[in-house]
């Protein structure tokens, strides 16, 4: 693991802050699957493993996420974290004031999330997805007004397509703030971004901080085709992690993800380290977004950021999933009306 902080612009002309190029993400795990405990376990093995960079958003586990992230790092120097987090989805009551990315949601909801997260700023707030019924011009101001008032140091997106990162990263600058990320779904099985994303970003100077980078756990091998999933996988969630894995539970995919694992093994790794360091080989990915259930699952992930793939294994992998990956860019979309 590099704990050198390195310059988020990882190959793009952005300057903004530096993180850490594995990023702890407390979506599914804190406040909800996991007590409380075991939570703050999973964050201190991610700082002691070099890990700088916390993710996490208001909606998760209903603010609780939030709550449980600043607990664990209370005691942590400030200066020596980033803590990004994100507004969209519903929270609270779910009442029409709750959601979407209105100035009134916004404005309020970055005072709850410093309040829970026990902080005065956050390094990164994020749009979690694009209001289509909200003026983006309200909401890019809105944002505008949280950067100038010392609430967060810069501005992102996530799963918004090139279009709309273009037209809310023009806003941006004619508001003197800096929209430097975007954080889609990407992995070997999931490359929608490809296409269009990436480009787009790439000459804009905006970096993707991606999430699950192991396709919700199936790029480990652990799901095996003909096979019932292990007891208390994802898979077997239904707190809404078996909602987003089941996209790959077919025995298609999980046959070409067994082909991986000769790969892996040829470079001693494991196969979730492998497919950590094939989002990481993106020159337009910054970092990437991974969560854990237990302290031992962030110490091997971490071991992936030193671990670089050349262009023969790039190659295998490939070969070995075929016409599996998904890569149509219209998947690359935020829903077309809030939910409520």
């Amino acid at each position: 693991m590099r704990t050198r902080l390195e310059p988020w612009t990882s190959g793009t002309s952005a300057t903004a802050a530096s993180r850490s190029a594995i990023i702890y993400g407390n979506w599914l795990t804190h406040g909800s699957q996991v007590e409380n405990d075991a939570a703050l376990s999973c964050v201190r093995a991610a700082l002691d493993a070099g890990i700088t960079t916390f993710d996490t958003a208001d909606v998760y586990a209903n603010t609780k996420a939030e709550t449980v992230l600043g607990e664990a790092l209370k005691d942590e120097r400030r200066a020596s974290v980033e803590i990004f987090t994100k507004v969209y989805w519903p929270t609270g009551p779910g009442g029409p004031n709750d959601t979407g990315l209105s100035r009134k949601h916004i404005l309020e909801s970055i005072e709850g999330s410093l309040q829970r997260l026990g902080t005065d700023y956050v390094d990164l707030y994020q749009a979690h997805r694009y209001d289509y019924e909200t003026p983006l011009e309200e909401t890019m101001q809105a944002f505008a007004d949280v950067v100038r008032h010392g609430k967060a140091l810069y501005i992102g997106v996530s799963e918004w397509t090139a279009e709309q990162i273009r037209a809310g990263h023009e806003l941006a600058r004619d508001l003197g703030v800096q929209l430097i990320s975007n954080q889609p779904q990407y992995s070997m099985l999931w490359r929608v971004i490809e296409d269009q994303v990436v480009p787009t970003s790439r000459e804009l100077g905006v970096s993707q901080i991606v999430w699950s980078p192991i396709a919700q756990g199936v790029l480990t091998g652990k799901y095996e085709p003909g096979a019932e999933p292990p007891p208390g996988s994802r898979a077997t969630d239904e707190k809404g992690g078996a909602d987003m894995i089941k996209r790959f539970l077919n025995d298609e995919v999980l046959t070409a993800v067994q082909r991986l694992r000769p790969i892996a093994d040829g470079l001693d790794v494991t196969m979730a380290q492998l497919a950590i360091a094939w989002v990481l080989a993106n020159d337009n990915v910054a970092g990437a977004i991974v969560g854990a259930s237990r302290p031992e699952q962030i110490e091997s992930n971490a071991r992936a950021s030193g671990l670089t793939l050349d262009d023969e294994v790039r190659g295998a992998i490939d070969e070995a999933l075929g016409a599996i990956p998904e890569t149509d860019p219209a998947e690359t979309t935020s829903p077309s009306t809030r939910v409520v």
